[in-house]
């Protein structure tokens, strides 16, 4: 009796075993894909804050030549920024020009596309940085704050 109760016992592994370790699998798998996307969209973020800072340098450089800023992203300069949009694509660009037509200061601005991969962000929708090179960031219900700023900006 003893010779076939070491027998089953070695015999391999049992439905249970099998469903048990297919659960741990499924867990794992799935806490790896959530800290991935995650991961990817942090990355993402760094299309915007790139493009921001190259706006914020072509603005300065614009503003030493020609004695105010511009709206005008894509003419290449002297007549515009020369700028078509982020590296990658994932954010649109803009930029909105202070009130009252001296064109003395600015606010660039980037959205995440509706279109694209970081339209899921939902922490950090649109990034800004204006001519005295403060930041900014909003998330995806309109938010803004110095914790959302400091967060999507790191």
């Amino acid at each position: 009796m003893r010779h076939r109760r070491s027998q089953r016992l070695a015999a391999g592994f049992t439905l249970i075993d099998a469903l048990v370790t297919m659960a741990i699998l499924g867990v794992l798998t799935t806490l790896a894909v959530v800290s991935y996307d995650r991961y990817l969209r942090r990355a993402g973020r760094v299309d915007a804050t790139t493009a921001l800072l190259r706006m914020a340098s072509a603005q300065e450089k614009f503003y030493a030549q020609n004695g105010g800023y511009t709206d005008d992203l894509e003419s290449a300069p002297p007549d515009g920024l020369g700028i078509e949009g982020t590296e990658r694509g994932l954010y649109t660009l803009s930029i909105d020009l202070d009130p009252g037509g001296a064109a003395i200061g600015y606010t660039a601005i980037a959205t995440a596309d509706a279109d694209d991969s970081q339209a899921g962000d939902r922490d950090c929708q649109v990034f800004t940085i204006d001519e005295r090179s403060l930041r900014g960031a909003a998330d995806a219900d309109g938010a803004t704050g110095q914790e959302i700023t400091d967060r999507c900006w790191r």
